[in-house]
Formats: C-alpha cells, sequence, structure tokens
C-alpha cells in the first residue's frame, strides 16, 4: 500500500486503533463491491460492511450495514430522530465523503456525518469496511467503528 493511504487510514493510525487493511483486486464488472469484497477476502457477508449516505429530513446522513443486507431508510431515520429518509443522490454523497462511490468509508469523511451502524456488528470481534477506495476494507472491533465515526448503534439493517 505504499504511498496509497486514504483518510480512513490515515485516521486510524492518528488515533493509533488497532486495524488490519486489506486489499483484493477490484473487478470493475462488479455488481455488488460489498459482496465482491467478502468473497475476495474469504470472509463471511455479514462481517463486511457497507456505507450508504442517506437524506433524513434534508440532512445527510451515513447508515452502515452488512452486504448481505439491505437499510432500512424508517429505522435509519428513528435512529437519528427523523421522520423520513431516502437514499442520497450519488454525487452528493461523494462530494460530502470526498470518496467515489462503491469505495465510501465510514471512516475519514470530508464532512462529519451523524452515522449510525448496525447493531449487529457488535456480535462480532471484529468486522470489515471500506478503506476508502475499492479494493481496499479495513478491518476493526465495531465498537471503534462506531467511536471513531461519533456515531450510534442501531437495528437498521433488513
Amino acid at each position: 500500500m505504499a504511498g496509497r493511504g486514504t483518510p480512513a487510514t490515515a485516521l486510524l493510525a492518528k488515533r493509533q486503533v488497532a486495524h488490519t487493511v486489506h486489499t483484493y483486486d477490484h473487478d470493475p464488472r462488479s455488481e455488488s463491491y460489498g459482496l465482491e469484497a467478502a468473497e475476495a477476502m474469504g470472509v463471511a457477508p455479514e462481517r463486511v460492511f457497507k456505507t450508504l449516505v442517506a437524506d433524513v429530513d434534508g440532512a445527510l446522513v451515513v447508515g452502515v450495514v452488512p452486504v448481505s443486507r439491505q437499510l432500512d431508510l424508517k429505522a435509519l431515520a428513528a435512529a437519528v430522530g427523523g421522520k423520513k429518509a431516502r437514499m442520497a443522490e450519488v454525487a452528493a454523497a461523494e462530494r460530502s465523503s470526498g470518496y467515489v462511490a462503491g469505495g465510501i468509508s465510514p471512516l475519514g469523511q470530508k464532512k462529519a456525518l451523524r452515522t449510525v451502524v448496525d447493531s449487529s456488528a457488535l456480535g462480532f470481534e471484529t468486522v470489515f469496511c471500506s478503506g476508502g477506495r475499492r479494493g481496499l476494507e479495513v478491518e476493526l472491533a465495531p465498537g471503534d467503528l462506531v467511536a471513531l465515526t461519533r456515531g450510534v448503534a442501531a437495528a437498521i439493517a433488513v
């Protein structure tokens, strides 16, 4: 990874959080970046989390859910005290996070957004999330993920 750090990996290093960086060859034809990552790393999809950006009552909010499941928009809205949620436009998510879709990390985003991590993450010793680009995943304790994002854990996946 020499010289190819990302804001996510820089944050982990700066805060001295225990983590492992995993890389794999991303296939541009892949239809599911998260499932591709799970398969490439030989990890159960329930432990690999995708980062989704939603618009909740006019404000962008990050939802982090297992790649094997879907984001429950109503549950996400409720978790942040909102009423209505919809998926954010890709361009808005990229602009806000500083990352490219398919490589958006919940860590080291350009703009700090309210973040909700699906509570299923807490059942694992470690989980995986994007390291800030396609083909780059970071493995860390779920409690560290929640703490670094200044987020909360709630049941937001279906």
